[in-house]
């Protein structure tokens, strides 16, 4: 059996210019650096088997920027073939935004208004805030830099992986007597029945060591996305950047953290049973309490009090369970499958088409006496606009290439995807892995947000309308079988 070699490298993604903030439904300038953003790389080589993982605090990738993070990388080394680097997002709000012009809605939106009205999805930017452009060449430079690095970083190396549990994700959908459900909604009503799905507070955990038996990285796999912070005007890693500073104050600054967000499309940092209202205001209409009670709970998950809280439990659980660790591994199996599948593009029906285009005629005629229409507007016609842009991309498109990646590396393996999954998807990944630990990595190597489940689809509200992604429930079981099958395989072998 051949010995696993690993390398690892960190590079800052924090940009020399301002920059747009991902993310909302308006425009965040970014006023300072709360902590620094990075693109953390963990490269491995067991025998003729390579795989490069990077985790960067960024949204989310789309099909542009991973290639031209393969681009740059293939022009640094010809070792590794560019189809084997894995790059993922935490998904923090509170980062580089990187993409090209107004959202497809808000293009649609604009056919609908009058002379004189406008929604402008962009600020008028000075010349010291990034260019869309600028921003995907400083993403994809830095990622590329470090995957080289990490892979000529690489060394024989030692493994272990174990589990923890951290209270760090929630179900963020409400469930009420009719039937409908709402992302942020308000529990505290009568007609409120349950939460949609459940939660996950499992952490899958991979310590890698030098060969004197060192802690050199860490690779957790959490089910929230980083958004605790995803309203604020500054540059922040959110939970997983202060996690990284505990981690460093314990074992020192040389080691890695490799944060991976796990099936978490319906998951978030805030418990919508024992709300904790934002400790200063913000501009978002779907975060509104009129019967607010205050709550002995956490710190509020939308400011650095919750922020700091969350990276602390989630350390606190990483040192735990190292702290137990007795069985480290200095050999292991390493296997790298990538392959490209085509899931049904989710489809708009004629009828629905109709009711989008009779909404926003009524939305605009209602609000005729408005100068411009503003993010409370575009959040209220959001659906409907993406709707009909669906409903036009499906006349001559009628699936999504998906790239995935199975990892497997001893006992464990990791599965990739493009989409914001909701956790029902991953849990049945799971549950029918042959695997001893499956690690759920979505938001890689491409981004084509939610993936609902058939009750979110029945419930309705944002993350399962069709304008919140590109694939439906009927994509989501050929994801979880044809993941499971290449899984079950490779274990099977």
């Amino acid at each position: 059996m051949n010995c696993l070699k690993i390398g690892w490298a960190e590079e800052s993604l924090v940009p020399d210019k301002k920059v747009s903030l991902a993310g909302q439904f308006y425009e965040r300038i970014s006023e300072y650096v709360e902590s620094p953003i990075t693109a953390t790389a963990m490269a491995l080589e067991c025998g003729a088997e390579k795989a490069i993982i990077v985790s960067c605090d960024i949204t989310s990738f789309n099909n542009e920027l991973v290639s031209r993070v393969r681009d740059k990388f293939s022009t640094l080394t010809s070792e590794v073939p560019a189809q084997m680097l894995i790059v993922g997002a935490t998904h923090t709000h509170t980062s580089v935004n990187y993409k090209k012009g107004a959202r497809a809605a808000i293009a649609i939106l604009n056919e609908f208004l009058p002379d004189g009205k406008e929604y402008k999805s962009f600020v008028n930017r000075s010349a010291d805030v990034m260019s869309p452009k600028e921003a995907t060449e400083h993403l994809a430079a830095r990622i590329a830099f470090a995957a080289k690095k990490a892979w000529d970083n690489r060394k024989e190396a030692f493994v272990a992986n174990a589990f923890g549990r951290a209270a760090i994700g929630f179900c963020r959908r409400a469930v009420y007597s009719d039937g409908s459900a709402k992302m942020w909604g308000d529990t505290n009503t009568a007609d409120f029945v349950s939460l949609e799905g459940g939660n996950d507070s499992g952490v899958e955990l991979l310590y890698t060591f030098d060969m004197d038996k060192n802690l050199t990285g860490v690779m957790a796999n959490v089910v929230c996305p980083a958004q605790i912070l995803e309203h604020r005007s500054f540059i922040s890693s959110d939970y997983w950047g202060k996690t990284k500073e505990y981690l460093r104050e314990k074992f020192g600054k040389d080691v890695y953290l490799l944060g991976v967000c796990g099936a978490a499309g319906d998951q978030c940092p805030r418990d919508l049973i024992r709300w904790v209202d934002p400790e200063t205001p913000i501009n978002d209409p779907q975060i509104s309490r009129p019967n607010y009670i205050k709550r002995i709970a956490d710190a509020s998950m939308f400011d650095l009090s919750g922020c700091r809280l969350a990276g602390r439990r989630l350390a606190n659980e990483i040192i735990s369970v190292y702290e137990e660790i007795s069985d480290i591994k200095s050999e292991s199996i390493l296997v790298h499958k990538v392959f490209d599948i085509d899931l049904p593009l989710r489809k708009a029906t004629v009828s629905e088409y109709e009711k989008a285009v009779r909404e926003i005629e009524y939305y605009v005629s209602k609000n005729s006496d408005k100068d411009v229409f503003n993010y409370e507007d575009i959040a209220a016609i959001n659906v409907h606009a993406g709707t009909i842009n669906r409903y036009r991309v499906q006349q001559t498109k009628e699936t999504v290439e998906t790239e995935i990646h199975i990892v497997r590396i001893g006992d464990i393996v990791i599965a990739t995807n493009p989409f914001e999954l909701y956790l029902d998807y991953g849990n049945y990944i799971k549950a029918r892995s042959f695997a001893k630990q499956t690690f759920i990595m979505q938001l890689s190597c491409g981004g084509y947000s939610y993936l609902p489940t058939e009750k979110a689809v029945k419930g309705g509200h944002y993350s399962a309308y069709i304008s919140s992604g590109n694939v439906g429930p009927d994509g989501g079981d050929i994801l979880v079988r044809k993941t499971v099958k290449e899984i079950n395989k490779i274990f099977a072998e």
